[in-house]
């Protein structure tokens, strides 16, 4: 198949130069191979809207209907290209149209612009993204929470300020990062909220004077409702990838956090646990080296993550509403880091659970004063204040005699060491997860393409 090169746009001048065209379509072409599935699906939905509002008739409509879906078996198949001067997927799905069925696939444009085409893309392909995320937290939580259970008992010390400070256990430890990334998927369904509206049928921004049915859109592609304001519907742009980064950036910050825990610990300063070589790496001249270079790389990836809020947030600056070709960089930030964010989370549920805790660590004399709350903890108990009790503990930790108690600790509040919450936690998780219903969206797509 050899591509035209009339763009979508063009007229009848002949199109830009060479290199100013290069620089304009940027990396769509390789980006917009992401967003193929969608566009067939999104264009599906167009074409049996137009034809219940007798913009298309019977003929065409079954025309377009079967050309759509043997492209979609195609892309499904990984046969799928965006050709050489073809500027985008739109372009590209519409040549292939046009190309045996010219008539019938001049018609499917009627009524969109590419400016609702790719916000329906973007927010088809992010729902579905989301929902990857979603999998891979609760994948990642559940290994939290089975290693929080399975370390329950296993003490560490707590740290302040890089100071011995209190006890804990590895089981406290753990848990508080699978409730960190329940949390993250509260905010990561704010974000979801958002993206699951119609955008299609606001064209380029003011609507159209064709009797389009965007209830009808809305229901073929599983949305929840639809963004009614044609121009806000725009401003969705920028916005709504503002809005998912900003949560991809709650779970980077997770991650982030842990992995800097796990770099840190494994360290022979700390010595609080170690994994196998076959997860960490070695140096060319220092043969006794375990580096936690998956960690730091984790660490340093999703750091990377959490400034993406502000890079969208740059490319938007000062806009006023209404389309802009800034938009086009977005894809080139955003795209990527939802799948990168993705295989982040993966990773590490695939290494954390070859984690080896050292089960001896409050044994070491370097750890005695982590005990001195305790010690001014019993002495309240037993009737003397607590400011009195707190001086004198903090004399015998001067003068060199204070010892750690001989019994055990315990602790039986909420949240504590003797009392970590799983299963509350557990339920947590369990209902915002059921916030997201992606049964709804699913139904409906597998519907449209099979009927």
């Amino acid at each position: 198949m050899k591509a035209s090169g009339k763009k979508l746009w063009q007229k009848n001048q002949d199109v830009l130069n060479a290199q100013i065209e290069r620089f304009t379509i940027g990396k769509d072409r390789e980006l917009d191979l992401m967003l193929a599935r969608w566009d067939v699906i999104g264009s599906l939905a167009h074409c049996t809207m137009l034809r219940k509002v007798n913009l298309l008739d019977e003929s065409t409509f079954r025309i377009l209907k079967k050309g759509l879906k043997e492209i979609l078996r195609q892309i499904d198949s990984g046969n799928f290209e965006i050709e050489e001067g073809v500027e985008d997927v739109h372009s590209q799905v519409e040549l292939m149209l046009t190309q045996k069925w010219p008539e019938a696939g001049a018609r499917l444009h009627t009524g969109r612009s590419r400016n609702d085409q790719i916000l329906t893309d973007l927010r088809l392909f992010t729902r579905a993204q989301i929902q990857t995320l979603v999998e891979e937290a609760k994948a990642l939580f559940d290994v939290l929470q089975n290693l929080s259970e399975k370390y329950k008992e296993v003490m560490m010390p707590g740290y302040t300020h890089f100071q011995v400070a209190m006890p804990s256990s590895f089981g406290l430890w753990l848990g508080a990062f699978a409730e960190s990334l329940a949390d993250d998927l509260w905010q990561l369904l704010g974000a979801y909220r958002i993206v699951n509206k119609n955008p299609l049928g606001s064209a380029a921004g003011y609507g159209s004077t064709f009797p389009l049915d965007r209830t009808l859109t809305t229901r073929l592609l599983g949305f929840e409702t639809l963004n009614y304001n044609s121009v806000y519907a725009q401003m969705g742009r920028g916005k709504t990838e503002r809005v998912v980064s900003e949560a991809i950036g709650g779970l980077a910050e997770t991650i982030s956090k842990l992995s800097m825990d796990l770099v840190l610990f494994q360290s022979q300063n700390f010595d609080f646990l170690h994994f196998p070589e076959n997860i960490t790496t070695g140096s060319s001249i220092m043969p006794h080296k375990k580096n936690p270079d998956v960690f730091e790389l984790l660490r340093a990836r999703c750091n990377l993550l959490r400034a993406l809020p502000e890079q969208i947030k740059m490319l938007t600056t000062n806009l006023p509403s209404g389309y802009h070709r800034d938009y086009q960089l977005l894809k080139e930030a955003f795209l990527p880091a939802l799948r990168e964010i993705a295989e982040c989370l993966r990773i590490l549920t695939l290494v954390l659970p070859e984690m080896q805790v050292n089960k001896n660590l409050l044994s070491d004399p370097r750890y005695r004063y982590i005990f001195t709350v305790e010690k001014i903890n019993r002495l309240v108990q037993q009737g003397v204040p607590f400011r009195e009790a707190y001086h004198q503990i903090a004399g015998e930790v001067e003068d060199g005699s204070f010892q750690p108690p001989d019994e055990g600790l315990e602790y039986t509040h909420e949240g504590s060491i003797g009392r970590l919450c799983s299963e509350e936690i557990k339920q947590l998780m369990e209902s915002v997860i059921r916030e997201f219903d992606f049964s709804a969206w699913q139904t409906a797509i597998q519907k449209l393409i099979e009927s």
